[in-house]
């Protein structure tokens, strides 16, 4: 470092275009970016239909046009200007933002590094525009609404120009962007086109099966038929939207959209409880789908936090995270029982709350097995055993008038000892019975285990841990918490934390490793399932080992009985393990594998 490098140079004011081009580089990332800010500025100006033309990418052209309530000719100079927004009026509404944009800073950031120009109209009053270069508006036949047209990106920062991906990338950044936005509002129409050739058109979407097709439109009919509708308004919270059944999970978490009032927003909390409520049905690895939506007091959520408005924070993030893992596990027990119906809409109601499940009714699997003919090529007997199936094949197809009752119908025989064929008013139903069973056990061993605390066991000797300050403050601030959990701590030192009683589940684990992963998801999300969750995996193996076994014999009955108590028990479409326990085979299906009617 030289000399001329360590003088202190004087504080001064940067300059507009400087700052404008500073403030750019967190606004403006690439042109889906602007596309975002843009489509924002249209649905808060109350715009009914948004059109959206882009060329080379977005870098050569993007044009948004809406018929908002537009802008004065007066005010156009004034929204070209840094920090000037019609949105914001005084610092109470910082603390209640209602809108999607509300910093002012878009338009002049985007002008500093593009050849920006817009032209607009107010109902009752001629148009205006304002062109690159100029600081006063000309007149414009515009009508009613705003049209912002940017051209050129970064043509005068070329550096920033190269770190641009090519046309492909950048336009399937924006056509992606476009889809989830179009998710945010329903009943705006929204089209877009790239290069001269029409994307999507999509008409406003106002009653459940038009929002139903926007949404097939746009992320697939796959996710749509295997999603489960849900509403859950509980005081002044609301979560509704759709969450794909866990069957439909993903390699990659590409289909988890999040709107909080409106906002498209990426939240780890929100994620985090998410990814809880599918916790036990989940196969390893898998990302569950979901498009779902939070409606809360503007009061209760902090969105100015991110510089592109991504990211939001809660003033009671523990309650919000509580709520949506309690509404998505209800929503997905509900939905994936074995046998309930995927399509249906899931019943307004209230949020459950823990434990609040009634108990399944008892197990009835252990009865003794009905006597059975044993499997030989003798003529009588094999005649016997044909005759008798032939009989339980006419019982079943009797039976299937009380489908409604029993979806997965009525057992037919038992495969390799592994799995129970069944038949149904649709066709043919394979079970999986250990997988099943193993699903039915844990849902028991957990309701039991709910219907009280967290028992605590006392250590015979207090365990201490050395820990940081932050987490001895965490474990403080959550004193209360730390009992519902079975756990008893004392706090002997800035440094130093007592166990002196822990969950007597638990109690032969690393009490340490826990603690300390309690603290630290306390300390991200505000609230911590880990306790819940070794429970759990404890209950599960429990479960595992109090199942039948593969290879076990099982009478008509005992199979009846398993069939039902699938169809009672929430959550019995997959075992503790995320894996399936049951497929159907419609007859259209088994038909097409014999060829039958070509």
């Amino acid at each position: 470092m030289t000399a001329a490098d360590t003088t202190r140079r004087p504080i001064r004011e940067l300059p507009a275009q400087l700052a404008n081009q500073i403030a750019a580089g967190e606004v403006v990332e690439r042109p889906a970016s602007i596309v975002k800010e843009l489509l924002e500025n249209a649905l808060d100006a109350g715009a009914r239909r948004i059109e959206v033309t882009l060329e080379q990418g977005g870098v050569g052209l993007i044009r948004v046009r809406d018929d908002g309530a537009g802008i004065p000719a007066a005010e156009l100079p004034l929204a070209l200007r840094r920090h000037a927004t019609s949105k914001l009026q005084d610092s109470d509404q910082l603390m209640r933002i209602a809108t999607l944009g509300f910093r002012g800073e878009a338009l002049p950031s985007i002008a500093s590094v593009a050849r920006l120009h817009i032209a607009s109209a107010v109902a009752g009053a001629p148009g205006a525009q304002l062109a690159p270069g100029q600081s006063q508006p000309a007149p414009a036949a515009h009508g009613p609404g705003t049209t912002v047209t940017v051209r050129d990106l970064f043509y005068n920062l070329p550096a920033r120009r190269k770190f641009l991906r090519s046309e492909k990338t950048e336009f399937q950044h924006i056509d992606e962007l476009l889809r989830r936005l179009a998710l945010a509002r329903f009943a705006v129409a929204l089209a877009w086109s790239h290069n001269g050739r029409a994307i999507q058109q999509l008409p406003p979407a106002l009653d459940p099966g038009a929002r139903e097709d926007r949404l097939r439109r746009l992320l697939g009919a796959a996710f749509v038929d295997a999603a489960l509708r849900l509403d859950f308004p509980v005081g002044a919270l609301r979560l509704s939207g759709w969450a794909a059944l866990p069957t439909f999970s993903r390699a990659a978490a590409d289909l988890q959209l999040w709107y909080v009032n409106g906002r498209l927003v990426r939240d780890k909390l929100l994620t985090h409880a998410a990814r809880q409520a599918y916790q036990d049905v989940l196969y390893h690895g898998r990302q569950p789908a979901y498009v779902l939506y939070l409606e809360l007091p503007p009061e209760q959520v902090d969105v100015n936090v991110h510089p592109a408005k991504a990211e939001v924070r809660f003033r009671d993030s523990r309650s919000v995270h509580d709520f949506v893992t309690r509404c998505l596990r209800e929503a997905i027990g509900r939905g994936s029982r074995a046998g309930a119906p995927s399509h249906d809409p899931l019943p307004v109601g209230e949020a459950p709350s823990p434990g609040s499940d009634s108990p399944p009714a008892p197990l009835r699997l252990w009865q003794p097995a009905a006597p059975r003919l044993p499997v030989s090529r003798a003529g009588g007997q094999l005649a016997e055993q044909m005759a008798g199936y032939a009989r339980l094949v006419q019982d079943a197809a009797a039976d299937t008038a009380d489908d409604a009752e029993q979806p997965l119908g009525r057992p037919l025989a038992q495969l390799m000892g592994i799995y129970i064929l069944a038949q149904n008013a649709r066709g043919l139903v394979l079970v999986d019975m250990h997988a099943a069973h193993e699903r039915i056990t844990f849902e028991r061993l957990r309701a039991a285990y709910a219907g009280g605390r967290i028992v605590g066991q006392p250590l015979l000797v207090p365990l201490t841990l050395a820990l940081s300050a932050g987490e001895i403050a965490t474990a403080q601030r959550h004193a209360a918490l730390w009992p519902t959990l079975g756990f008893d701590l004392a706090v002997l030192g800035p440094d130093t934390l007592a166990v002196r009683e822990v969950p007597a589940l638990l109690a032969g684990g690393d009490v340490a490793a826990l603690v300390r992963d309690v603290l630290a998801e306390l300390r991200e999300h505000g609230t911590s399932r880990r306790v819940e969750e070794h429970i759990e995996a404890l209950l599960t193996g429990m479960a595992c080992h109090g199942s039948v076994r593969a290879g076990r014999q099982l009478s008509l009955a005992e199979m009846d009985a398993l069939l039902r108590d699938m169809e009672r028990t929430e959550r019995s479409g997959q075992c503790g393990h995320g894996r399936p326990t049951w497929v159907e085979l419609p007859l259209a299906e088994l038909d097409r594998l014999f060829l039958r009617g070509r």
